[in-house]
């Protein structure tokens, strides 16, 4: 049995019908050359005979009056309540046919008397295509642990055809982990009682920064938590049915205006977020007056780590003030992430975990009492960052062409925003409810912002004759 950190637990907690906590992703495949049009089927078929299924897919949650739930391992699990099938009739077998299923997939929360996940494999895809969708509770793994369980689940060749489902692989500890699993479970008084007093330290500090940023003695050293202008579709009560839609760019594209203006990913990504939001926003009526506010989860696994179970904070970022020069707007969100980097790095994890459940628990209560349309939201969006592969990954020979990341909606939010980077590409993953208007406009704006700081950067740095 295993306990659930209060990290863990908050996104049972947070849980309901409207607003399930599960995150996924959408994986997109061209089928070899020369393979059989029933290769996704056959592919589904074979999936169901691993039924040895490994540690975490095996996971029920245990709930108890006397104490935290627990994970406890199933004997058995039937894969057929698990891996499903689809096929997409001709004639409705376009992209966006696949985001209209994909978002009726990953409404309905996950059963609780069996193990929180679930693939489906979506055949009949125009030009040869078929995809996997995956959905796992946020409770059993992060989306930086969920895709890298995805990534080493599949071959790094088009020639390795050994199939490798992610259930069907052992992730317990390694023993590097058990022992430092060990130490922990036999720690003094003495060492608690330390560790008491660095959280608490770590609270304090950023309890001053928040203070001093209040009373406007500094500058972006945290944005504050529930200042966030509530004013717009962005923000609100999140309520049933969901929109899927997506884009990407080119890597290289951004790794150009990365070195040419010092920047990184995180820099250029919200740049073009920045200026999408602001548009769409302007496109709906709204022109706001004060910076828009993001809230950005941050891994606090020290390097090397690979627990199982979420290991983030999340903290508030102001972007840019209201400007129409994109390249002013990549300089002022650069001054924004610097000095948010410089606090996280100033305080202890701990610190950064208490204040999330602080703030996640407000939220949370706004929303359980039905007042997400009344009080000003913790920020506007959420945004994420969740680095993937380099090169491209196979299935039995299959290419995988797309990688779109899916996750699930904040208290007080109607979007969320999440970044994926996979074989030269970084796609933006952007899941909503059904009440945010023309949200496909949204993804359409990211790349014409986008093109606007390309021109920017490009027009600055041009060599003097």
């Amino acid at each position: 049995m295993n306990k659930l950190s209060l990290l863990d637990l908050g996104f049972f907690i947070a849980e309901s019908a409207a607003s399930p906590k599960h995150v996924g992703g959408l994986m997109i495949y061209k089928r070899p050359a020369k393979a059989k049009v029933s290769f996704a089927a056959d592919l589904y078929r074979e999936l169901l005979t691993f039924t040895d299924v490994k540690p975490p897919f095996n996971r029920i949650i245990h709930f108890s009056l006397t104490g935290m739930p627990t994970w406890q391992e199933s004997e058995t699990v039937d894969l057929a309540q698990h891996v499903f099938y689809h096929k997409l009739r001709r004639g409705k077998n376009e992209r966006q046919d696949l985001y209209d299923l994909v978002s009726e997939l990953h409404q309905p929360m996950l059963d609780r008397a069996r193990p929180l996940w679930e693939m489906h494999v979506i055949d009949g895809l125009s030009e040869a295509r078929f995809a996997l969708y995956m959905k796992m509770h946020h409770a059993c793994a992060d989306g930086v642990t969920m895709m890298r369980w995805a990534a080493e689940s599949l071959a790094v060749t088009a020639d390795d055809h050994e199939l490798r489902p992610l259930w069907s692989v052992g992730r317990r500890p390694n023993k590097k982990r058990l022992q430092q699993l060990e130490e922990e479970m036999t720690s003094s008084l003495l060492s608690d009682l330390a560790g008491a007093g660095k959280r608490m330290l770590g609270i304090g500090r950023l309890a001053a920064m928040l203070l001093l940023e209040s009373v406007k003695l500094t500058k972006n050293a945290i944005s504050l938590p529930f200042v966030a202008d509530g004013n717009t579709p962005l923000t609100g009560q999140v309520t049933p049915g969901r929109q899927f839609a997506t884009t990407s760019l080119s890597m290289e594209r951004v790794n150009l205006i990365r070195t040419r203006t010092r920047s990184t990913l995180n820099h250029v990504a919200l740049t073009c977020l920045d200026g999408a939001l602001h548009r769409y926003l302007h496109e709906q009526g709204i022109d706001l007056q004060k910076p828009i506010t993001i809230q950005m989860p941050v891994n606090l696994r020290k390097e090397g780590e690979e627990s199982l179970g979420n290991k983030i904070g999340i903290i508030q970022v102001e972007l840019s003030p209201p400007t129409d020069d994109p390249y002013v707007r990549l300089r002022n969100i650069g001054f924004s992430l610097r000095n948010v980097r410089s606090m996280i790095d100033s305080v202890a994890p701990e610190a950064i975990e208490s204040y999330t459940l602080i703030t996640g628990v407000v939220g949370q209560l706004a929303e359980m009492l039905k007042l997400s349309n009344h009080l000003p939201p913790t920020g506007n969006t959420l945004v994420s960052n969740v680095p993937g592969p380099r090169e491209h990954l196979y299935i039995r020979g299959a290419r995988m062409e797309e990688l779109h990341p899916i996750s699930t909606l904040p208290p007080g939010n109607l979007l969320n925003i999440t970044l994926f980077s996979y074989a030269g590409q970084l796609y933006f993953g952007l899941i909503a409810t059904d009440e945010l208007p023309k949200l496909g406009e949204l993804s359409l704006y990211i790349d014409e912002a986008f093109g606007e700081l390309e021109k920017a950067v490009l027009d600055a740095h041009q060599p003097v004759a």
